[in-house]
């Protein structure tokens, strides 16, 4: 997934299980289409989209998390 040069962006770090950490090198590994950054944009995006609370439809930024979930999942290019 490439996003938008204008799209703002910001660096995470996190900490993970080492456990996880290794399942998503073999995966990475054996699906070359797939990036950690589109891995997490989607896994992220996933999360925020079934746990997100208030009125869905009303917030621009419900739209933007969609849109960056379906476009992390087909790997879309703007």
């Amino acid at each position: 997934m490439t996003l938008d040069v204008t799209t703002p962006k910001v660096c995470l770090m996190a900490e993970v299980p080492e456990e996880l950490y290794e399942a998503l090198q073999v995966y990475l590994d054996s699906n070359p289409a797939w990036s950690q950054h589109r891995v997490f944009c989607a896994a992220l995006s996933l999360f925020l989209m079934q746990n997100v609370s208030g009125p869905r439809s009303a917030a621009k930024g419900h739209r933007d998390v969609n849109r960056i979930y379906l476009d992390a999942l087909f790997d879309y290019t703007p």
